[in-house]
């Protein structure tokens, strides 16, 4: 077989996994796209290597060998990776990249600064207090003091 055939499925492997981290947003779908990029590396690792094999004629196979500590080390990726989302996902109630990069960088709906006023039932609460905060930021930095 020609080096071209596998090399051409393998770009295609990549860009299809590339499109998958930079277009989804859910975190699940962003590892099996990682995933997929690093099969694509692993079908490149293999074919160079037969192909350099028979071109040297050597019986080394480094990139199969390559190969093998790249699936190991993509299990193991993995495997992290889904436990990390899973704790995410039952503290935060969602795995979706948008939602938790908002709330991570203190712009989602609980941290908008939208209250209506005393009373508003969906303000946060103060640091000891039973009773919904009240007044401004300046009055609340008072308070703290």
């Amino acid at each position: 077989m020609h080096l071209a055939y596998p090399a051409v499925l393998s770009a295609l492997l990549f860009c299809t996994g590339l499109y998958g981290v930079l277009a989804r947003r859910n975190a699940i779908l962003v590892l099996m796209s990682v995933e997929l990029m690093l099969n694509a590396v692993n079908l490149n690792l293999v074919a160079f290597d037969v192909w350099l094999s028979r071109a040297a004629e050597e019986t080394l196979h480094s990139g199969q060998a390559l190969t093998l500590f790249t699936i190991a080390i993509a299990a193991a990726e993995i495997g992290i990776g889904l436990a990390i989302v899973l704790a995410v996902h039952r503290n935060r109630g969602t795995s979706d990249i948008d939602k938790l990069r908002d709330t991570a960088e203190g712009h989602g709906p609980d941290d908008s600064g939208d209250s209506e006023g005393p009373g508003d039932p969906a303000a946060p609460h103060g640091p000891g207090t039973d009773t919904p905060a009240t007044g401004t930021a300046a009055e609340k930095a008072e308070a703290t003091a």
